[in-house]
């Protein structure tokens, strides 16, 4: 009997894979592959259901011989071990970004005549109905919350993205490439102090409130799944970090960073431009401990940020810091510079390990950006954050078009270079 090969990469089973199967079977004995959880959160979205419990419902499926974990997005190594004689998969792996898996299948099936069979992708108001649930159970609070330790398990570095308003986190929820072979996504969403404030335009001195903050959060989750790190400047008075704890713990964020400064906050990429002052070790281990003590779930996390070698008070200073702040309960170490070159980030990170290797690592790669994210992860980096890109890249572009518009009087010129708004609304789902 000739053999024929499916991969799922989903939580759920309806009537669009069963209507694979049944697809299937005409052609001969069927094999299911589940996507591996390392696999599926860079092509697709987080499952809500463990590995072990999507393979047990593909061997539930009728007329289904044997179920196998297929551990890479792409087919090379199952179809080199299997040599299906046909490879069957919904007609929507035609177009966009997954046109690079059919592409790859097609090339393997070539090497000895196999044969892909392309069913038409079922859509249904059933189906439809379903996806939503699933969206909407990712972005509920108890299982947002917990996401970023889910990811630090099975990602070799947490890339998060700024996002500041629903559109941004749109962004930062859908975008998924593939490049050279690889698919790749965001995994987490970084809420900054700087671009909520600029989107806002007020100054980065803490002046925009937690509550104004609270409906930026509000904004972002309403839309996406992603889990959210929120950036939360000095964390106030340690009798207003504990609130702000609870109340973002409540909300679904994932964790909190804090940096070890005190009085009216400056944007670190000053440095010692401009007069800022560091918080005793004594004082800023206190508030750590007091926001531990307040948290009701283990999924939450407070990520400590040290400001040692922006304000240049040296590596040792920096380790010191790193270590108290670990011992009062941080659940991670952000280190912060504001070089051009990664050599001070990268020796913090290496003297660390030396100690640590289990406390996660956070970096912002924003002055020395010539780094890699494999780069980083290689001296122990767990979460690298790109801390204010998208706000960086959307305000040149808009104030050219609004300088063009004046300069031409029209719209005409600016044209060629705008995005059909068709296109940006399809970003957004419709209940």
């Amino acid at each position: 009997m000739k053999t024929v090969y499916t991969c799922f990469c989903t939580s759920v089973i309806h009537e669009g894979h069963l209507n694979i199967i049944n697809e299937a079977k005409k052609y001969g004995e069927v094999i299911i592959g589940v996507l591996s959880d390392e696999s599926m959160i860079r092509f697709n979205k987080f499952p809500t259901v463990t590995l072990e419990e999507r393979v047990e419902m593909a061997k539930n499926i009728e007329g289904v011989s044997k179920v196998i974990i297929q551990k890479e997005i792409m087919y090379d190594a199952v179809i080199h071990e299997l040599k299906p004689d046909y490879v069957i998969h919904g007609d929507n792996w035609k177009g966009g970004s997954m046109r690079a898996i059919r592409n790859n299948v097609a090339s393997l099936l070539a090497e000895y005549g196999g044969q892909i069979v392309d069913v038409p992708y079922t859509r249904s108001e059933k189906i439809r109905h379903i996806d939503m649930c699933e969206n909407e159970q990712l972005a509920m609070p108890e299982y947002r919350r917990g996401r970023l330790k889910q990811f630090l398990k099975l990602c070799p570095i947490v890339k998060a993205m700024e996002v500041h308003s629903g559109l941004t986190g749109l962004i930062v929820e859908k975008t998924v490439v593939e490049h050279d072979g690889e698919y790749d996504q965001f995994q987490a969403m970084w809420i900054s102090s700087l671009c909520d404030s600029t989107a806002k335009g007020k100054p980065d001195i803490e002046l925009v409130d937690i509550t104004s903050r609270c409906r930026t959060i509000d904004d972002v989750m309403e839309v996406t799944t992603k889990p959210i790190i929120f950036d939360g400047d000095t964390g106030g008075m340690t009798e207003h970090f504990v609130y702000l704890v609870r109340t973002l713990e409540r909300m679904g964020v994932s964790a909190v960073i804090i940096e070890d400064k005190t009085g009216l906050k400056k944007n670190s990429l000053f440095g010692t431009e401009v007069e800022q002052t560091q918080e005793t070790i004594e004082n800023f281990c206190e508030k750590i401990k007091a926001g531990k003590k307040v948290q009701l779930s283990d999924d939450f996390m407070i990520i400590a940020r040290i400001e040692s070698l922006i304000l240049e008070r040296g590596m040792e200073d920096a380790l010191k810091r790193a270590k108290a702040f670990r011992d009062a309960g941080a659940d991670g170490i952000m280190i912060h510079s504001r070089k051009k070159e990664p050599d001070e980030i990268l020796e913090f990170c290496d003297k660390f390990r030396e100690e640590d290797k289990e406390t996660p690592i956070v970096v912002v790669p924003t002055s020395y950006n010539v780094i890699t994210e494999e780069e980083l992860a290689e001296h122990g980096v767990n979460i690298a954050i790109y801390a204010n890109q998208l706000t960086r890249s959307a305000f040149p572009a808009m104030q050219q078009t609004a300088v063009d518009i004046l300069k031409y009087h029209r719209a005409k010129e600016v044209d060629d270079r705008l995005m059909p708004i068709k296109d940006i609304i399809s970003l957004i789902d419709e209940l």
